[in-house]
């Protein structure tokens, strides 16, 4: 049986580059090559330190860029060698939450319950991407072609980070010259900053601790940036508006304090959109709440997916509208993942994004 390397959880805080069979090819699935790039995500750091639960054994992962090696036969429009990408988040679209419109929340069945984020399989419920191969089921609901002249690298961050930070501008449900201010300018708040500019804000204020990521922000669209170790963020954000806070705020973190400071910026009437996976347990302050009078809306989005919402992102790739090239700041080879990860979970080195090259 032909063996491939891939990135295995073998239990928290250890991550082993293990031999594991090539996947056999069922008839909606596709078998993809992965080529130059897939990346360490913020939430496989999560489930390396054991915070989000995944089966022993699992290849982790969800960024692929790729080339289709095997087809199954129900699979049409595609053909083998074409370069593509799969969302992060690869829904079946026939079941009920996809059908609900929420395609992200696809799983479960009314024998074994119906699960929240069941659309999210790679590295979740099914082996990921962190592997020479990968095997995206639902393939013709699922693969989007990648067009001619977009290298690898450019077409990287759309499959889940920029699919996710433009969610958040989506959800916050920003207008034309809308005030916003997203906290924390990690790839998903860069992304999120770039989606807030693209949704036509007028001020966007970028808040995070790490100057050079400050700048990238401004880069992306920001128009303020503000370092948290400086300043108060909250109360600079109510003098920046006048005491009137702003339209909308992106929390792409996922702690008590951003998620704290995001809801104390708000206007009444205005919109916290919640990006940040969550390890514990969070309080929301009365005061900042309005004792639940403000008219205030909390929204939670995870990465859309399906081959729609990439093709779409990658036509803003294309356009030029956006560059997300400068994310990825470290390339490591595949044999190398362990040495990545440790980099990456203790954020050394100016370390965005690092690309994994099988």
């Amino acid at each position: 049986m032909p063996l491939m390397k891939a990135a295995v959880f073998v239990e928290p805080g250890r991550i082993e580059l293990q031999d594991k069979p090539i996947p056999d090819v069922g008839p909606n699935d596709a078998l993809v090559r992965i080529t130059t790039t897939t990346t360490i995500c913020g939430t496989d750091v999560h489930i390396l330190k054991g915070e989000y639960p995944v089966a022993p054994g699992l290849t982790i992962g969800h960024e692929p860029v790729g080339i289709i090696e095997k087809l199954g036969s129900n699979v049409q429009g595609y053909r083998e060698g074409q370069r593509v990408i799969a969302g992060a988040i690869c829904p079946s679209f026939t079941s009920y939450a996809c059908q609900d419109g929420y395609p992200s929340q696809d799983g479960g069945c009314a024998c074994h319950g119906y699960k929240p984020m069941g659309g999210w399989r790679f590295g979740n419920s099914i082996d990921g991407t962190q592997a020479e191969y990968v095997l995206v089921p639902d393939a013709q609901a699922n693969l989007a072609p990648v067009p001619d002249g977009l290298s690898d690298e450019e077409v990287l961050m759309c499959p889940d980070i920029m699919s996710t930070g433009f969610a958040g501008a989506e959800a916050a449900n920003l207008r034309i010259g809308d005030i916003v201010a997203v906290f924390a300018q990690g790839p998903i708040g860069l992304c999120a900053t770039a989606g807030a500019r693209l949704r036509g804000a007028g001020t966007i204020i970028a808040i995070d601790g790490v100057n050079e990521r400050l700048e990238i922000a401004r880069r992306l669209g920001a128009d303020v940036t503000l370092n948290f170790r400086e300043v108060d963020v909250v109360e600079e954000i109510l003098k920046l508006t006048g005491g009137r806070g702003v339209d909308a705020s992106i929390e792409a973190l996922g702690t008590q304090t951003t998620f704290e400071s995001a809801l104390r910026v708000l206007k009444p009437g205005g919109t916290l959109s919640s990006l940040g996976v969550y390890s514990s347990d969070l309080t929301i302050p009365l005061g900042a709440f309005h004792a639940g009078l403000g008219d205030n809306r909390i929204v939670t989005s995870l990465c859309p997916g399906g081959k729609e919402r990439m093709r779409r992102l990658l036509n803003v790739v294309a356009s030029g509208r956006v560059d997300l090239k400068p994310l990825v700041t470290h390339q490591y080879r595949l044999d190398d993942i362990v040495a990545a990860y440790d980099l990456f979970a203790h954020q050394r080195d100016g370390v965005l994004k690092v690309a994994i090259k099988p």
